[in-house]
């Protein structure tokens, strides 16, 4: 997008905003369902800005106007910001203002803010009116001049619906109703509204083709003991859709039928609806008929721990996921410096081998290969200007996944292409120190990520080192790479780590201009022991692909680090050897060597 395109849309936004009365106005990253990745019609903060990162918030008042970031995307927005009228506040650092403070200073007493109330959540609309109420400034959260000024915007999408088979769920739709409504009674609520559209998916088991990288259909969900009910637009439906629909005693509406179907709702009606996953417009209709309970709803949790038939999808799928990265790290181990390469053409080639393995469906996401400095910008998206070219030396960071109908893959791999500094070779080892620790932690029951989030930094601060982004996200089944709701970070999440939740593993350091390094493993949370302090558990890691030991810089590593290595590696190769063809396997067999520990 041009910078003078961007200049052009803030000056019309703001002429609609005079004409409204309007000092401020704010435009969050969400569509209705507040998905991390919304689908292009609702891509409004990227139309307004020309940013394209997946985490942000744009603010415009009649004056000036400025986008906030977090982390990963710090060099990144500074770089797509460059030319136009914005600035950037980097958020979450002890020196940079808040959204919040900056938009009560350009309001000003008695000025008015306004917003979407679609795109933003039931709890984050309410801190926004007690903050804007103690500052004598009004709140209007009706407005969205996008819908007036973007010409040709895309259609809600109207992909067909996918039934998903049990023989991938594990669980019909019909038993996860009745427990869905279980544990709605059990919170004295007799119905659940499902916005968030993993929730949907899961539930009602459908996947689709709406979201970029993530299987879902857009809709919204209504599930009473009484009632179940999808609200889908009709082109979506296929004749095996409608049929599996009427089976289930599935009731389809319009999709934009949900607001006057909760507006009508009887009034002993108690609706389960998250408030920090459901739109603020959505539980204000639900809140003024006194019909809202507003607690995490009960799917978040079940669907976050993976039944037998889904863990063990998981590990097919990283199988075949494996072989594909083995066979890409052959290939480029094999190539570079002998044809050219890109990266934006090795994110092409890698994502041909995924494709090459059955049941593959397409990517988790756009793969991330950054070379040289580019490794550095932590969310990196290589584009025809930044594309780089790959030489015979320093490091690519390939952060990647797959979409297969038996599972959801995540990896990053940090790969040497040829000699490596010293200072190379010990932030790849310590950034794998950390990764170890991760992976050996022993914890017991209650224990939430934040309280071994540290051990994955631990090397790294000793030697004054960090890096700024969480050390691990929960990871969906055939749905959100992204998913909650426990986290391995920093940041309190009260959400306990439980069996059969499956997340990353992914320390890593980033060193602006010169490099960056990430190693991420897939890791699922299995029983440990049983003692008289009562449950244990684990991580196992379920990943399969080598770690580059060229990289490593074993005077940095414990004799217990290494045989954690070792025997990874050799699970690697017992696990995918007989899958590849004899050179692959060859070359494989010499990446899981062992290796010992140099005085």
């Amino acid at each position: 997008m041009s910078k003078n395109a961007v200049n052009s849309r803030l000056e019309s936004i703001r002429s609609l905003m005079k004409r409204e009365g309007i000092n401020v106005y704010m435009v969050p990253n969400f569509d209705p369902h507040l998905s991390e990745y919304p689908p292009e019609r609702w891509n409004t903060r990227k139309w307004v800005t020309g940013f394209t990162g997946s985490a942000g918030c744009a603010v415009i008042s009649l004056n000036d106007a400025a986008l906030w970031s977090d982390s990963r995307y710090f060099i990144q927005a500074e770089k797509e910001l460059e030319g136009t009228d914005y600035k950037f506040f980097k958020d979450g650092l002890p020196d940079s203002i808040s959204v919040m403070e900056w938009i009560c200073e350009q309001a000003g007493n008695n000025g008015v803010v306004a917003a979407d109330d679609t795109a933003f959540s039931f709890n984050e609309g309410v801190k926004m009116r007690e903050i804007f109420s103690k500052k004598g400034i009004k709140s209007k959260f009706n407005f969205n001049p996008i819908d007036e000024l973007w010409e040709n915007r895309p259609s809600i999408p109207e992909s067909k619906v996918m039934v998903y088979q049990t023989k991938y769920a594990g669980e019909d739709f019909n038993s996860k109703y009745q427990k869905i409504i279980e544990k709605a009674q059990q919170r004295g609520a007799n119905a659940v509204l499902l916005s968030a559209l993993d929730d949907i998916a899961w539930a009602f088991n459908l996947r689709g083709d709406d979201v970029k990288f993530n299987p879902m259909v857009v809709a919204y969900g209504f599930l009473s003991k009484d009632k179940k009910v999808i609200f889908i637009e009709s082109a979506k439906l296929s004749p095996d859709a409608l049929k599996y629909f009427n089976s289930n005693g599935i009731e389809v509406m319009k999709y934009d039928d949900i607001e006057q179907y909760l507006s009508n709702l009887t009034t002993d009606t108690k609706v389960i609806a998250d408030p920090t996953r459901v739109n603020y417009r959505l539980c204000n209709i639900l809140n003024d008929k006194n019909a809202l309970i507003a607690e995490t709803s009960p799917i978040t949790m079940m669907k976050s721990v993976k039944n037998s038939t889904e863990i063990e999808g998981t590990r097919n799928a990283l199988t075949r996921d494996g072989v594909a990265m083995v066979n890409f790290l052959y290939w480029l181990d094999n190539n570079i410096g002998k044809i050219e390469m890109s990266e934006i053409s090795i994110a092409e080639k890698l994502r041909s081998f995924r494709a090459e393995q059955p049941l593959f469906m397409g990517e988790s996401f756009g793969t991330i290969a950054g070379y040289g400095g580019h490794g550095a910008i932590v969310h990196y998206r290589a584009t025809e200007e930044s594309d780089a070219k790959l030489q015979p030396k320093g490091f690519i960071l390939v952060d990647s996944g797959g979409q297969y109908l038996d599972g959801t893959t995540d990896i990053t791999r940090t790969i040497p292409l040829g000699e490596l500094t010293d200072e190379e070779k010990k932030c790849f080892t310590l950034v794998l120190k950390g990764h170890i620790a991760i992976a050996q932690a022993q914890f017991p029951h209650g224990t939430r990520g934040a309280q071994i989030d540290a051990f994955a930094r631990i090397a790294l601060w000793r030697e004054g080192y960090t890096y700024n982004h969480g050390t691990g996200h929960g990871i969906g089944h055939f749905l959100n790479v992204h998913e909650g709701p426990q986290n391995i970070r920093l940041e309190e999440n009260p959400t306990p780590l439980l069996p059969g939740m499956i997340t990353s593993n992914e320390p890593g350091v980033y060193l602006s201009d010169r490099f960056g390094i990430r190693i991420e493993n897939m890791i699922l949370t299995v029983e440990n022991r049983t003692s008289e302090f009562g449950k244990f558990y684990a991580f196992e890691t379920l990943t399969l692909c080598p770690i580059d030991t060229r990289a490593i810089d074993t005077t940095f590593m414990t004799n217990n680090e290494i045989e954690w290595l070792n025997n990874y590696h050799k699970n690697v190769y017992d696990k995918l050897s007989a899958m590849l063809d004899t050179p692959q396997s060859e070359w494989l067999k010499e990446r899981c060597a062992p290796i010992s520990k140099k005085n």
